[in-house]
């Protein structure tokens, strides 16, 4: 392999389970946590758009992040009758990452999505999918659209751009592409390594688990216009979206002092935001003016979130959480399941 020509960092290997002789093309691998109403209508739509699509075959790999609600009973009963190849998954570890990581060791697809569990796909999905990566071009993480999938909720956290674009450090990687839309070669997911626990809903740092994953690609990155999910996101009112707004920039905080060697220009980002931070002082337009939205929780939530990681480092919190020995052996066994 020629580093030159693929930019993406070193890492070690991820476990390689015994894998069956033949892979699927695909693994579509969805997190969920105490959200058994939305997460059906999820699957729902994921076996729609393998359906659809039945020349690229698909696995589905669903991962109970320690769910209460009734999650694993309705996973295990729908799994001996999934028309495609579902695998369920319990990580008691807390943190969206760490569900994530554990999804990741049993994938078996040569491309893998991350969707989130309030998502639905578009039945063109895997057309799509399998057009962009029959272009050979696979050392890169790639994005698609995310629309709003209730006109009822707030236009958040949704990516319309009708334009192919990629990652350049002029543009901020945190919602360049939204980890609930996320695709990549396994290649691509083995060179990065796992997700870092201390991001990400559920984690100390709150968000960012994807973003970081964007930044730890080296530039690597591109969003398509199509590849299209509706989020169902549910958030309505005000308080919702601005708890949200804040959690992001505490992660992204982070990301800034994480990757202050290897992605200097996060920097850049976080004085243009104190910059317009000041501006709106004095009547300057706010971050998001629809959702009157300012960026003063920007620049204090980056410096909360730069100081929790500096805390986090200083008292030896690892990227990644050892898992017991018992929890081990079964993911190896699992994964080497056909």
């Amino acid at each position: 392999m020629n580093d030159a020509r693929h930019p993406l960092p070193r890492h070690p290997a991820l476990p390689a389970p015994p894998w069956p002789r033949q892979r699927p093309q695909v693994s579509f691998i969805v997190c969920t946590r105490d959200r058994a109403a939305v997460l059906e209508a999820c699957i729902d739509s994921i076996r729609a758009a393998c359906l659809a699509h039945p020349a690229f075959a698909a696995e589905l790999v669903v991962v109970d992040n320690g769910s209460r609600d009734g999650t694993a009973e309705y996973l295990s009963r729908i799994a001996a009758s999934s028309d495609i190849p579902l695998t369920a998954i319990s990580e008691p570890r807390p943190g969206l990452a760490a569900a994530r990581n554990a999804g990741l060791a049993r994938a078996r697809g040569h491309v893998l999505v991350f969707n989130d569990d309030d998502c639905r796909l578009d039945r063109n999905y895997l057309a799509d999918l399998q057009r962009h990566y029959a272009s050979g071009e696979k050392w890169l993480i790639r994005g698609g659209r995310v629309e709003l999938g209730d006109a009822r909720d707030l236009p958040f956290t949704i990516k319309r751009c009708d334009e192919r674009q990629r990652l350049t450090p002029a543009v901020h990687p945190g919602g360049f592409v939204l980890g609930c839309n996320m695709t990549m070669h396994r290649d691509v997911a083995a060179r990065i390594g796992p997700f870092d626990e201390r991001f990400g809903a559920g984690g100390p740092l709150r968000s960012a688990e994807d973003t970081d994953y964007l930044v730890r690609a080296s530039m690597a990155v591109e969003y398509v216009p199509d590849m299209t999910i509706f989020h169902h996101h549910g958030r309505r009112g005000r308080k919702a979206i601005d708890r949200l707004h804040r959690d992001y920039h505490f992660g992204n905080g982070a990301l800034c002092l994480k990757h202050f060697r290897r992605a200097p220009w996060l920097l850049r980002h976080f004085y243009w935001a104190a910059r317009a931070a000041t501006r709106e002082l004095i009547g300057g337009p706010r971050f998001d003016q629809d959702l009157r939205l300012s960026h003063w929780p920007i620049v204090l939530m980056n410096l909360a979130g730069a100081a929790k990681f500096m805390a986090l480092v200083l008292a030896g919190r690892p990227d990644r959480q050892p898992r017991r020995a018992e929890d081990a052996a079964e993911a190896s066994a699992e994964a080497g399941t056909p």
